[in-house]
């Protein structure tokens, strides 16, 4: 699934959403200087913001097509895997990961991030989550599990967890994974809530691009995508999602 996402990286560009300036802001205040390591960097978009923020940004990014879309963007991005990545005895100011820790070994690469960060530094993966209303929601499972039954994400009923708080377990996680590799500061957890306003051209744009939906084959996806359309037609035809964007700050011990 992770390499399903830059099957169309204008679309995946086009539709998600730029993080919350206070996030940026936040990680940009925590970092001692103006040098960062962007993780799974994707097609560029928090990259762009911390560029926007003054900052150098270096990506690294596993998936060719998404690396080819950042780079004409002007971004600086080299192909890989995190964990397979050499940094060739390059050092930054902070390690950043916009919804892409998650594909990285927790343990090996906080272990890396520590190698690569300077006295300090600070490691900060962070993600988005958005919550759909329950009538889309119960349109997009029932039409998701009548086009893949088989699927291991085939829905069987509403998440126990809601989706706002489900990103929680992730960042936990990382967490762990801070604490377990070493070398760092306890990691600090936290949480921005917002939301965005859509309307049904964006929503059916969005949707595609979610972990899932991606792999289907196209006339699969087009029944889910006319299925969730009928759903936002009966309300009204725009939706307003609340999201949430988890993350977590783990400074690099200045005795490591």
């Amino acid at each position: 699934m992770a390499e399903s996402f830059g099957v169309d990286p204008e679309r995946y560009d086009r539709t998600r959403a730029e993080y919350p300036e206070a996030m940026i802001e936040r990680i940009v205040s925590a970092s001692p200087g103006p040098g960062f390591l962007d993780v799974g960097c994707g097609t560029g978009i928090e990259a762009r913001q911390f560029r926007a923020a003054g900052r150098t940004v270096l990506g690294v990014e596993p998936d060719r097509r998404m690396a080819g879309f950042a780079r004409r963007t002007g971004l600086d991005v080299e192909v890989a895997t995190f964990e397979e990545w050499e940094p060739a005895g390059r050092t930054f100011d902070a390690v950043v990961s916009g919804t892409a820790w998650h594909w990285v070994d927790p343990v090996a690469g906080a272990a890396k991030a520590a190698r690569v960060l300077r006295p300090g530094g600070v490691l900060a993966p962070f993600g988005h989550v958005y919550q759909l209303p329950p009538a889309l929601a119960d349109a997009l499972h029932e039409a998701y599990r009548r086009v893949a039954p088989d699927s291991p994400l085939s829905f069987t009923g509403r998440p126990e967890v809601p989706a706002l708080d489900a990103y929680q377990g992730l960042y936990a996680r990382a967490a762990e994974g801070i604490r377990e590799a070493g070398g760092f500061d306890e990691p600090e957890l936290w949480r921005h809530d917002w939301q965005r306003t859509y309307s049904r051209e964006e929503l059916l744009d969005l949707v595609p691009t979610s972990g899932g939906l991606t792999t289907l084959p196209p006339e699969r996806l087009a029944e889910v995508v006319a299925a969730l359309g009928t759903a936002v037609d009966g309300m009204g035809g725009t939706v307003t999602l609340p999201y949430a964007t988890w993350g977590l700050t783990a400074r690099r011990s200045e005795l490591s």
